[in-house]
């Protein structure tokens, strides 16, 4: 069956291009999902069926060579990296909410977070994932999974000393670091990996978000009409 991506560009009543995040709905792509929650915009989800290799087609690799999601448009503007999607969906639509002034110490604190989570806390997890589905059979590790586990456990063991015992990394009100933080302990658990007590509160605090339900419940329709 042909695989097509359809696109559609027109303004909303808020004057925006519609915005389109292609990916799958428990993948890096739900950071990005639950952002476009919090922020209120308008969005589209187009599900990409990992498992039938659509991220390999022509029409997604368009997008991004890597064949890699989440990938944003914005209008014309297509953006690929989750971190980086997430800046730019907060400076363009957060209305200085979601990201700390620049310059200040909080702002430190928050790319302190952001470039921990992607280098140290997520890569062992990307590990686990890569060796147990993503890599070709004949390239998958079986230790590569104790080797993640012990860079996973000192990651986590230094978040917990970062993180706050109530409230969000940088303070009272929460940041695009702290979707980050929340989305990929929630991948951790779904690793069957442990979590200190601190990040385990944490995360049951952000999980609470009214955000994260609407993102899920939006990817929901369109995961389940593919099966």
């Amino acid at each position: 069956m042909a695989f097509f991506i359809v696109r559609i560009d027109w303004i909303t009543p808020k004057g925006f291009n519609m915005i389109t995040l292609y990916g799958t709905q428990k993948s890096r792509a739900l950071r990005v999902s639950w952002l476009l929650e919090e922020l209120g915009v308008e969005w589209q989800f187009h599900f990409i069926d990992f498992a039938k290799g659509e991220n390999k087609r022509d029409a997604f690799l368009a997008l991004n060579p890597s064949g890699k999601m989440p990938v944003l448009t914005d209008g014309d503007f297509v953006l690929t990296e989750s971190a980086a999607i997430m800046r730019y969906l907060a400076e363009k639509y957060g209305q200085g909410k979601w990201l700390p002034k620049p310059g200040t110490q909080a702002s430190g604190i928050h790319e302190r977070w952001m470039s921990f989570v992607i280098s140290e806390l997520e890569q062992p997890l990307w590990s686990m994932g890569k060796h147990r589905f993503a890599l070709p059979k004949e390239l998958r590790v079986d230790a590569m999974f104790a080797v993640a586990k012990w860079e996973f456990d000192q990651a986590a063991a230094i978040a917990e000393t970062w993180i706050p015992e109530s409230g969000f990394v940088c303070g009272s009100s929460p940041m695009v670091a702290d979707i980050l933080l929340a989305q990929t302990l929630g991948w951790a658990l779904g690793f069957e990996q442990h979590l200190p007590p601190k990040l385990s509160a944490y995360r049951d605090r952000l999980k609470q978000r009214p955000a994260l339900a609407a993102a899920l419940a939006k990817t929901a329709p369109l995961v389940n009409a593919t099966k």
